[in-house]
């Protein structure tokens, strides 16, 4: 006998690939007014799972229940009759229509064979309301930030009248202040009786939001335990293995200062920024949004102006607003949006790994393609990508795997100095530790890190300093040993000694 209060079930669902077995016998239900967490490490198959139940991928075996009855999936049109709704990591919004067009997008309100816009406009302002957003129903959405973004999705599903209400991955891109006013919402919208599938990385949203959690590995469904599970338990679950230590943080011996920044200065963006990275180093630069780190490391890069103060690498000075000056001494940027600006998505990653030293491996014009390849699969192997091989368009891997390529053509340049920006953003558990161990061996070889992340936990335990930064100055330094969260926190929302008008950052 069904539950009454059971929204949807799959039962041993299986689809395969090309070579691959992407699910493999997954059980998976949802109740009435519960947040359900999907986790898993990329390439766990949770992907797969939600494009089968929004019509995207049909299985090639098992079942799928809506309210007790088995039904068949074969498109966008077929979910959403059965009131089912996928926000996905990329927003599937319209940039030139306005909020009312895109959350009524094929669905407008008709009044005597035309568009009734007023009460299109009309009913957009009460979902808008609902979901708790400030924006005009007019507005185009190309003028909105991530978060009202966000809300606007959220909206277009409840235009549906979705019961069944599917989250990618919705914090990745929000400030704690936006993911307060997201998880408000979750929780009003599960009051209502709505069933939510929340797919996260972020390991400390379970527990203050999830009711459920079913956790996916290698396309098979091996665990579904409470929200109240520990993290070292969720995480066992994930890779299979139990990770000791989360920031394995090798300490290297320190050399010479191999990057020098002096009173690096862009007015109305960041204040006299001085400081300095050793070979052997991992230094970290913390603060809340806004605080101008990424403008800093985009200017040291040379990717962006500044009006006064120098760069050095290894003692020589860098020509200002020159990359390709930067690239030539040394240093590497791995960006905080890879997709938009660290890749070549419908490249290959043989191509991509090739990206910087593509102009180092040409003679007399022509590109020497046998010496490129070689070293994109050696590389490519140190870093374990998971691929089905180099000729594999990038845009096809998993999140954890792109940032392996990003990574990877930089350790083809012999980059000396390395900065990362927000290196493991949007990357499962498992890929994190990759990723620092990566790190590790970097350092261990003599070169120097400079990392900025978001995720405080992640600074304090992989950084041999901190540079903590506040409205555009540096606030203070910390040794690894005085770093906690407290004596950070403590920094980045204090005020800076200021001369002349406060710096505003991103």
């Amino acid at each position: 006998m069904s539950n009454p209060d059971e929204l949807l079930r799959i039962e041993g669902i299986r689809k395969t690939f090309p070579g691959v077995v992407a699910l493999d016998g997954v059980d998976f239900d949802l109740r009435r007014g519960e947040v359900h967490v999907l986790l898993g490490e990329n390439g766990a198959g949770k992907s797969t799972l939600i494009k089968m139940l929004s019509g995207a991928y049909r299985p090639d075996g098992g079942r799928i229940l809506v309210g007790g009855e088995e039904v068949r999936i074969h498109g966008a049109q077929d979910s959403e009759r059965l009131g089912i709704a996928t926000i996905y990591q990329e927003f599937n919004l319209v940039p030139d229509l306005t909020v009312a067009e895109n959350i009524f997008l094929g669905r407008q309100p008709r009044r005597l064979g035309m568009i009734d816009r007023k009460r299109m406009e009309a009913d957009a302002e009460v979902l808008l309301a609902r979901v708790g957003v400030n924006v005009s129903p007019r507005a185009r959405v190309r003028e909105l930030g991530i978060a009202r973004l966000q809300m606007v999705e959220i909206a277009k599903a409840l235009s549906l009248d979705a019961r069944v209400l599917i989250m990618d991955e919705p914090t990745a891109v929000l400030t704690s202040e936006e993911v307060e006013k997201l998880f408000a919402i979750v929780r009003a919208l599960r009051e209502d009786g709505v069933g939510i599938v929340f797919i996260t990385h972020h390991l400390e949203e379970i527990a203050a939001l999830g009711d459920r959690v079913t956790v996916l590995r290698d396309g098979r469904s091996v665990g579904q335990v409470p929200a109240s599970t520990s993290e070292d338990e969720l995480v066992r679950l994930m890779v299979g293995r139990s990770i000791e230590q989360q920031y394995p943080r090798e300490r290297a011996d320190t050399g010479a200062a191999l990057l020098t920044v002096e009173g690096l200065t862009s007015d109305g963006v960041f204040h006299d920024i001085s400081f300095q990275v050793h070979a052997g180093e991992v230094v970290g630069i913390a603060g809340l949004v806004g605080a101008g780190r990424t403008e800093v490391v985009r200017a040291v890069f040379g990717a962006d102006p500044y009006d006064k103060g120098d760069v050095k690498v290894a003692g020589e000075r860098l020509r200002r607003h020159d990359v390709n000056a930067a690239m030539t001494a040394g240093i590497g940027l791995v960006p905080e949006d890879r997709k938009g600006q660290g890749l070549v998505l419908d490249a290959s990653v043989e191509e991509n790994l090739g990206l910087v030293t593509m102009r180092s491996a040409t003679r007399a014009g022509l590109v020497d393609l046998k010496a490129q390849h070689v070293a994109a699969e050696r590389i490519a192997g140190q870093l374990g990508v998971r691929m089905a091989g180099l000729g594999q368009h990038v845009r096809t891997l998993s999140g954890g795997n792109q940032q392996k390529v990003v990574i990877g053509k930089w350790l083809l340049a012999d980059t000396r100095v390395l900065i990362l920006d927000e290196p493991t953003r949007g990357i499962d558990v498992g890929a994190k530790v990759e990723i620092y161990q990566l790190i590790n061996e970097l350092t261990a070889a003599g070169a120097a890190v400079l990392m900025i992340s978001s995720d405080l936990p992640e600074v304090l335990g992989m950084s041999d300093r901190v540079l903590v930064m506040a409205q555009g100055r540096i606030a203070g330094e910390l040794a690894a040993d005085e770093a906690t969260q407290d004596a950070v926190m403590a920094l980045a929302v204090s005020t800076p000694t200021t001369e002349g008008e406060a710096p505003r950052g991103r």
